[in-house]
Parts: structure tokens; sequence; C-alpha cells
């Protein structure tokens, strides 16, 4: 049976309508994919350009808190050190008695080795003035010399060990552990009570690891594990921030009475170079 002209056009307009429709709705798809795709790559960057801004005010926050730091020690240390060796070289030549030349001859001996004392620490301290010191002395030297300082007030046991070839980091990566360091200090004396402070630095092909310990007061550390940090102080918070911002695993153990050890692992991507 031979089927109608009108009815075989009506149909063929139909079918292009049908194939016209589906090829817009098609188009309209893969359009809207475009543009949501455009969108996620603008939000992508917009991300990652207020992270790069967020990273670059936090490094330059590290940098002034680290010189502020710095320059409370040298203040304590000029009065506390270079100060009281000063006024016992002023002693010594206020009370040089010319008649007894062996008395005479042991107070000049002792001026002049306080003298040279006094001369050392205020060139350790000149090189403390320089606020990059810690890019150029480097993140090991820079603890050390830190922990030097805790040692003279003569309050604490001060133990600091190293294991490994030693390596340089990144400069960020080590600003922010100098400054995760001088948090953890100024914790320490502040709340622990402590009288031992262990820092301890493991360097290993992958991995860098630091440790700082001290026999203090303690505290209840279980919360921290749900990462609850209310209650504990702008100090531990500010250490878990800046360690995740250099992708750095951040761990307290203590226990009341028992003291206190904060853990940082950093995973190498690369190898660093040997000192």
């Amino acid at each position: 049976m031979d089927i109608p002209k009108e009815i075989l056009l009506v149909s063929g307009v139909t079918s292009i309508f049908i194939i016209t429709g589906f090829l817009m709705i098609v188009a309209t798809g893969i359009i809207m994919l475009v543009l949501v795709h455009q969108k996620k790559q603008v939000q992508y960057f917009r991300e990652r350009e207020q992270l790069k801004i967020m990273f670059e005010k936090e490094m330059l926050e590290t940098q002034l808190e680290i010189q502020e730091q710095t320059f409370k020690n040298i203040s304590q240390e000029i009065h506390d050190n270079i100060g009281q060796v000063l006024s016992l070289v002023k002693l010594n030549i206020n009370t040089m008695n010319g008649e007894d030349a062996a008395a005479l001859n042991e107070k000049i001996s002792d001026s002049k080795h306080l003298i040279s004392k006094a001369i050392h620490d205020l060139r350790d301290l000149s090189k403390s003035l320089n606020t990059d010191y810690v890019t150029e002395m480097g993140l090991t030297r820079s603890v050390e010399y830190e922990l030097k300082m805790i040692q003279r007030t003569g309050i604490y046991d001060v133990q600091f060990k190293t294991t490994g070839k030693q390596y340089r980091l990144e400069q960020q990566e080590e600003l922010i552990f100098f400054r995760i360091v001088q948090e953890a200090l100024h914790n320490i004396i502040k709340h622990a009570k402590a009288t031992t402070i262990t820092v301890e630095m493991i360097f290993e092909l992958q991995m860098f690891t630091l440790k700082i310990t001290d026999d203090g007061a303690g505290f209840d550390a279980g919360k921290l594990q749900l990462n609850n940090y209310n209650g504990l102080g702008l100090g531990i918070r500010n250490m878990r921030n800046r360690a995740k911002m250099i992708n750095t695993e951040f761990t307290i153990i203590s226990k009341p009475a028992k003291g206190t050890s904060v853990m940082l692992m950093l995973a190498l991507q690369t190898p660093k170079p040997l000192l």
C-alpha cells in the first residue's frame, strides 16, 4: 500500500524537528558543561591565589614574630649576661690594689677573660640583629642559639641532639619550623614549670623530624585527638596551623605531671643537599 506523500512529508518534518531538538539539547548540555568547567577553573585559580596571599601574609607575620622574639632575647641577654659581665669588670677595676701584685695580676687576668667573653657574646648578638639570620645560619644553628640563650638563665637543663647527616630545608620550611620551636619554648617557659628541655632533630632521607620535650606539668592532651584545641591557648593552635601550611604532621603527647612532647614530621619530596 502506498503511503501518501503528505504523511511522508509530515513524518520527515517531524523527524527533522526531533533531530534538531536533540542536537540543541546536546549543544546546550555541552555549553553548560563548558561554562561549569570554566567557572570551576576560575574558582580554583581564585582560591589558589587567595591561598598564596594567605601564605605570604603568614610568612611575613612569622618573620615579624621571629624578629620581635629575637629583639626580646637580645635585650634580655644584654641585661642579664653582658651587663653583668661588664659590671664584674668594673668591680675588678675599682678594687685593684697596686700594692698586692699577686691579687692585681689575678684581677687583670679575670677582667681580660670577662671582656673576651663579653666581646664573643656581642658578636653572637650582632649576628642575631640581622633579620634574615635564620635563613643565613640555618635551622639547626638558629635553634641551637635559642637553646643557649635559655641555658644561660641557669634555670633549665637544656639538651640538643641531632641524628643523621644534616641538610637544609626550604627557606619557608625553616622559618616556619623555627617559629614553631620558639612558640613551643615560650610555652614551656611560661606554663610548664619544667627543669629539663630537650630538642632533637632527626635527618632521614625521606623524613625530617623535630621533637621538643620537657619534664614539666603537662596537660590532658586527649581532646587534641578530636582536633579540639579550645582552652589550650593560641600557642598550640598557631603551631598546628603553621605546621599545616608546610604539610608537616603536628603531634602533641602530654599527660598531667608527665611533661609534654611536641613532634613535627615533614615528608621530603626530593632529597636535600647535605651540609
